[in-house]
């Protein structure tokens, strides 16, 4: 699966950014549990050393967060493939919000995967550098606006998907009300200590909330910054 026009990549598949080195996270994984071959062609293909601070490229393939500034962090691709993997088992979404833009990586999965990401950053020099990342590599359907996440993007509502990429203490309720008949959220619910990551998804018979493990992530604020 060809993803994007222009990435930076080692053809040779040598050194830190290479093609071996994807190669070996995918594989760590499909270890982890992460079937889905889709996300894992997209996993192995997303250029993430362009995602990551200058002086950490070395580290881009090894399977933890790393911080990008501002108090914030790129997530563990395990953790970013998990929650794609979330989003797409019961069916492709079409139009996706995703709250917490950050470096711009999760968006960057997210696009070749789906018609449409919308993504809101409340950090305006993220975002900034976001979207410069996110033209370099040609993800032209990705669409990021600078506001409070806990508000969602509601003049492009409803979504077929939401991916929060923050924890609150609770699924905000304006993030519910922006999601389509049976669609999908995912996003990490609780305090630092035991967040865990939740899955809600609306279903003829009602909600259904789903348990998906224990994750840690940066905290969701509101306001812009």
């Amino acid at each position: 699966m060809r993803l994007f026009g222009h990435v930076d990549r080692d053809p040779g598949g040598l050194g830190m950014t290479g093609q071996r080195v994807r190669d070996r996270l995918v594989e760590r994984l499909r270890a982890e549990g992460i079937r889905d071959p889709r996300v894992l062609d997209v996993m192995r293909q997303v250029p993430r050393h362009l995602f990551v601070d200058e002086g950490l490229e070395s580290r881009a393939y090894e399977d933890t967060a790393l911080p990008i500034g501002l108090g914030q962090t790129i997530s563990q691709p395990y953790v970013v493939a998990r929650m794609t993997e979330a989003l797409l088992e019961h069916g492709t979404p079409r139009r996706v919000l995703e709250i917490g833009t950050g470096s711009g990586y999760q968006a960057a999965v997210l696009a070749p995967l789906v018609a449409e990401v919308y993504s809101v950053e409340r950090i305006h020099r993220l975002l900034r550098e976001a979207r410069m990342r996110l033209r370099r590599i040609g993800a032209a359907n990705v669409r990021a606006r600078h506001d409070d996440g806990r508000l969602g993007w509601p003049e492009e509502a409803p979504f077929d998907a939401i991916i929060v990429t923050a924890a609150g203490e609770r699924i905000e309720p304006a993030l519910v009300s922006q999601l389509a008949a049976e669609g999908v959220l995912v996003a990490p619910v609780g305090p630092p200590s035991a967040q865990r990551l939740v899955r809600l998804r609306r279903t003829p018979a009602g909600e259904l909330r789903e348990d998906l493990g224990g994750v840690s992530f940066v905290p969701l604020l509101g306001g812009l910054a």
